[in-house]
């Protein structure tokens, strides 16, 4: 399961599939909150939308992207709280949680780590032999994010247990 959080708009992607196979789009959605809503109402509803995803899909792993500094301190404020409420989520299904940059998502869908919304979207409907492209941006990017950790997930979970074995042998 991908999540691209946001206060307004939080994208949630559920893709299937693994490295060398082809990969199937089962869900994408976007929950959305009134910007004129209470803060904690809005954090709620996303709180128990995604709660619902989870456990509708049962994923093995929830990738959420990487909060980064912008110039805009509310955005990023808004994109931070509805990351923690993913990982809260995750948490308590007991769900692995990976982080995502944006740019390590764009690299691992379309091959380069500066490519626009344009790009990733039809990437993401290409991978996904999808009809017609997500919309809006979020869902892509959603989706975007979970077809990255299938791909980059895995090489990255047998390099953390190399590690951690090595660990285990030089402690001995």
């Amino acid at each position: 399961m991908g999540i691209d959080p946001g206060l307004t708009r939080c994208g949630l992607g559920v893709v299937e599939g693994s490295v060398g196979r082809p990969l199937t789009m089962v869900d994408v959605s976007v929950v959305r909150t009134p910007a004129d809503l209470d803060l904690s109402r809005r954090l709620l509803r996303l709180e128990e939308a995604l709660d619902e995803a989870v456990r509708t899909h049962r994923p093995e792993v929830m990738a959420v992207e990487r909060v980064f500094s912008q110039h805009n301190v509310s955005t990023v404020m808004g994109t931070a709280q509805a990351s923690g409420i993913a990982m809260l989520v995750a948490a308590r299904h007991g769900l692995d949680v990976r982080l995502h940059t944006p740019s390590e998502v764009k690299a691992a869908v379309t091959g380069s780590g500066r490519a626009d919304k344009a790009q990733v979207t039809l990437m993401v409907s290409r991978l996904l032999r999808l009809a017609q492209a997500p919309k809006p941006a979020d869902a892509a990017d959603a989706l975007a994010l979970a077809i990255c950790q299938i791909w980059r997930g895995a090489a990255h979970d047998r390099l953390a247990a190399a590690v951690a074995a090595q660990k285990e042998r030089t402690a001995r």
